[in-house]
């Protein structure tokens, strides 16, 4: 460093160093006027000093030198704006010094043996004593050259930022001289002339740009104001001309392109601001009002805001400043996640990005400009950083679908989901094989902007569900393929679903859910062209998929991918445990087996008098049908061996189930095709009603009424079926349920006791056979066992309890027995063929034989051969049950079914 930079900053050192002569100090009888004397003895030693001492000769000689080429340094009476100008020149000194300095470093060559060493500092480099006497300095300059001189209003005033603050303005009110503005003109003229210079402009930008700003905008953007205005002096209100006032619009639009653009956001906010009340001192508990901004004002900062917000990453720029500026910290630093979870913070933030300013041309080119930038805030990877912009970002888009749904359907939420809809969209016959229709990356991307969207913000609106609901195809089938592949989307796929059937209104659901199990056909879904296949990244890629040219391997990747497909469907149902949309998707598709029965007694149609076009038509519509019908026994299927015991959750779903089976019970009467499987539905339906009614279930009011929307079909049951009991039966059902309970016949109690009683029979039964061998019953087991059926009979069974016995066995009612007599008799040889298969320890009764390792051992060999003997049983349900058993203890390599696997075939 050269004698003439250190001289340069003594000289600034003298000029803010506080007097401590003691000739100074016994010289002033009073405080009046202390600073303005204190500054005026500092000029005066430096003035001595530069010309008295040799040392300061070149500091002399160059500071003589820039004075003679400005204009603006002119010798004046007022001390406290010659010091101004003194620290203005040596300051520029001091730029001219160390460019001059920089501009003649040659850097030498690096030491290829010590190439770790780091590089000599360029010769401007200040230390850090230096720095805070140019900071200093600075402080001084625009204490008294700019602070004095700003109309009410703009900026924060000084007397508001500390108590030395308010000493200086005290100071400074005696100044009446008529140039104040030209004064503030010259103040930043000159320190934006200094800031040239790289380190010196982040000194002075780092703490006083505020102020720098401030001036700025009041020299180039305010009003002229007029002379008799009484609270403007007429030393603030002098006016420039316009090319003063067009080179200060120029320096202020080339000082915000060049500042760290979240540092100006916040700049700008504050002289938006106003009126709000500031702490005097951090000692002092009083509070003054801030003199609130002007309207000239308010509507530049709000210009200039707008412009920030639609340049490239300009909302983040926004957000950063905002955030920060009202006290939530560094972004991404330790204050962020407290940040991150003041929602109303970030709700605010959102309103105002939301908003359309009022110098944008139009609503719809502010959101095409801002959009793409709120979609880009989602993908922070930074957590921290990304907590603070995910809750705003989710909010913009909130308001956004709510403000204006059009608009962010068009720039917001069609492009985030794009990826997906690339999936359904056909790109001709000339793709190749393998060709990418999504990548890993925007598929990944896609689907983790809609669960932050939707699933962590929690807020549905119309837009946001129709814009998920046009692609939840896609990823259900995305999910299909996460169960069968290690992919890391399953988890977020399954709760972006949930979500969706959870806030989106159970008719709609409904309708989805039976596009998703492939009951509708819809054109949103996967092409049959295109296909999932693992990423390199545990992610998924959408590519076309080669052709099949063998039929029947077509076939079977059909069959097998529609297969998979339903039992994901039914997994992604067992998921909604908190949720009845199983049940009522499970009552949906009872439903339709009546639909079903209807279309099988329709008769064909005459394709004679078709053309070719319709007979198409017409066998691709029969083929549909058939394909739907299979598709919702499969369902049914599928449903029961899952979902059985937990389908329904409330008696509301159990009474449609009811109805459900009651209709279509009807609707074959009417047709006439009535069999032993519809006798087996009315029986176990009417079953079901009367110990709901008996009191297996607590009913309401609403259960009521939602009860006599079966009395039309227990009406049309007691007139048109053929069965006596069953006529019976419906009839009083009918006054039970108008009675609301009241008066309940026999009928019903029996039928409810008989239905209540099967359970625990058969529970019982194993029970007690588990318990002894080869011991005979007490005498009065079976009067404990009325006993208990009878306590059964009056208790308030749980909802799951209520309809565990729709799979269960029904063997205990009285009137099967005789068909379970017939039906034996009828096959001789399948009765006698199994009681020769099955092992003695299985049909028998005595379980203390070699072969049984444990008592579980025993218990399970007796219910293979209780199941056995279920299979062909007359009573459908108990046929169905059984079988379902047997099935899953094949699967289960149970070893006592295995062994009998040849009769169980």
């Amino acid at each position: 460093m050269t004698a003439l930079l250190r001289s340069l900053i003594d000289a600034l050192d003298i000029l803010i160093k506080p007097v401590s002569e003691p000739s100074f100090i016994l010289a002033q009888g009073r405080k009046e006027n202390t600073l303005e004397k204190m500054l005026q003895f500092n000029l005066s030693i430096l003035g001595e000093t530069i010309q008295s001492n040799p040392r300061y000769k070149d500091l002399y000689n160059l500071r003589e030198t820039i004075k003679g080429k400005t204009d603006w340094f002119m010798e004046s009476d007022d001390a406290t704006w010659m010091f101004v100008l003194e620290n203005l020149l040596i300051l520029t000194c001091l730029k001219e010094c160390m460019m001059d300095l920089l501009n003649s470093f040659v850097p030498p060559e690096p030491n290829q043996r010590t190439s770790e060493a780091a590089p000599p500092l360029p010769p401007d480099v200040l230390s850090i004593s230096q720095q805070k006497t140019v900071h200093a300095a600075v402080q001084f300059v625009i204490s008294l050259g700019i602070c004095p001189f700003l109309l009410p209003g703009v900026g924060v005033p000084l007397h508001c930022r500390s108590q030395f603050g308010a000493e200086v303005t005290n100071a400074t009110t005696h100044v009446t001289h008529s140039s104040g503005t030209h004064r503030l003109l010259i103040t930043c003229r000159v320190l934006l002339d200094i800031a040239d210079h790289p380190s010196l402009g982040s000194m002075v930008m780092t703490r006083n740009l505020g102020d720098i700003l401030a001036a700025l905008c009041q020299l180039g953007y305010c009003p002229n104001r007029k002379k008799e205005d009484e609270h403007v002096s007429d030393q603030k209100s002098q006016t420039l001309n316009l090319e003063e006032r067009s080179e200060c619009r120029k320096a202020l639009q080339r000082l915000l392109s060049q500042v760290y653009q979240p540092l100006i956001v916040q700049e700008l906010l504050i002289l938006q601001g106003g009126g709000k009340q500031v702490r005097l001192s951090r000692n002092s508990d009083s509070k003054q009002l801030r003199a609130p901004a002007p309207p000239w004002l308010r509507r530049l900062c709000g210009q200039l805001l707008s412009e920030r917000l639609i340049q490239t990453n300009g909302m983040q720029a926004v957000v950063r400043g905002i955030l920060e500026g009202a006290g939530a910290g560094a972004v991404g630093g330790k204050d962020a996640e407290a940040a991150a979870a003041d929602w109303r913070k970030c709700d605010s933030v959102a309103r105002i990005l939301a908003a359309c300013p009022q110098q944008s041309l139009s609503v719809d080119d502010y959101y095409k400009h801002v959009c793409p930038q709120v979609l880009d805030m989602l993908h922070i990877r930074d957590k921290l950083t990304a907590l603070q912009f995910q809750r705003v970002a989710t909010a913009t888009i909130v308001t956004m679908t709510q403000e204006q749904p059009e608009l962010a359907e068009r720039y917001l939420l069609k492009p985030m989901v794009m990826p997906l809809l690339r999936c359904q969209i056909s790109g001709g016959c000339n793709q190749n094989i393998d060709t990418v229709i999504a990548e890993e990356c925007e598929l990944t991307i896609c689907i983790e902007d809609i669960y932050k969207v939707c699933v962590v913000g929690n807020n549905p609106t119309a837009a946001l569900l129709d814009s998920l609901g046009s692609v939840i195809q896609i990823i259900f089938l995305l999910y299909c393929f996460s169960m069968k592949n290690a992919c890391h989307l399953r988890s977020t796929c399954e709760e972006i679903m949930t979500w969706y059937f959870q806030k989106t209104k159970r008719p709609k659901v409904i309708s989805v859910l039976k596009q998703l199990s492939g009951l509708n056909v819809k054109t949103d879904s996967l092409l049959p062209g295109y296909i999932f296949v693992p990423g390199s990244d545990g992610g998924a890629v959408c590519t076309v998929k080669e052709p099949i040219c063998d039929e029947d391997d077509d076939l079977y990747e059909k069959v097998s991918s529609e297969q998979w497909r339903i039992e994901c469907f039914v997994d992604l149902l067992a998921v909604q445990q908190d949720s009845d949309l199983a049940g009522d998707f499970f009552i949906e598709i009872l439903k339709g087996l009546t639909t079903l029965i209807v279309d099988n007694t329709e008769e064909p149609t005459n394709i004679s008098s078709l053309n070719l076009l319709e007979v198409e038509q017409y066998q691709n519509q029969q083929v549909r049908k058939q394909e739907e019908k299979l598709i919702t026994l499969q369902l049914l299927a599928v449903m029961c061996e899952k979902l059985s015991h937990s389908v329904f959750q409330n008696p509301l779903q159990v009474i449609e189930f009811v109805g459900a089976m009651l209709q279509r019970a009807c609707t074959s009467l009417r047709y006439g095709l009535d069999n032993m499987v519809q006798s087996q539905t009315i029986s176990m339906g009417m079953g079901l009603l009367s110990a709901m009614l008996a009191g297996a279930a607590k009913l309401k009011s609403e259960d009521y009424t939602a009860l006599k929307h079966i009395l039309p079909l227990l009406q049309e049951m007691s007139d048109h079926h053929p069965e006596v009991i069953i006529q019976e039966l419906a009839s009083d059902l009918r006054i039970t349920i108008a009675t609301h309970g009241a008066f309940t016949p026999e009928t019903v109690t029996h039928a409810a006791h008989r239905t209540m009683c099967q359970d625990d029979t058969k529970a019982e039964k194993h029970s007690e056979q588990a318990s002894s061998q080869n011991t005979v019953a007490p005498p009065d087991a079976n009067v404990e066992k009325g006993r208990k059926c009878t306590r059964n009979e009056n208790h308030e069974l749980k909802n799951e309890e209520t309809i565990t016995f729709i799979d269960r066995n029904r063997k205990g009612q009285e009137h099967l027995k005789e068909q379970t007599a017939i039906k034996e008799s009828s096959f001789p040889d399948i009765q006698s063929k199994i009681n020769q298969d099955i092992p003695i320890n299985l049909v028998g009764t005595n379980c203390n034989n070699d072969q049984s390792k444990d008592h579980g051992n025993c218990e399970d060999g007796k219910l293979v051969s209780e199941c056995i003997l279920e299979a062909v049983h007359p009573d459908i349900p108990t046929r169905a049950t059984a079988l379902r058993q047997l099935t899953q203890m094949i699967k289960s390599k149970n070893a006592e079914a295995v062994n009998c696997e040849d009769s169980i075939v």
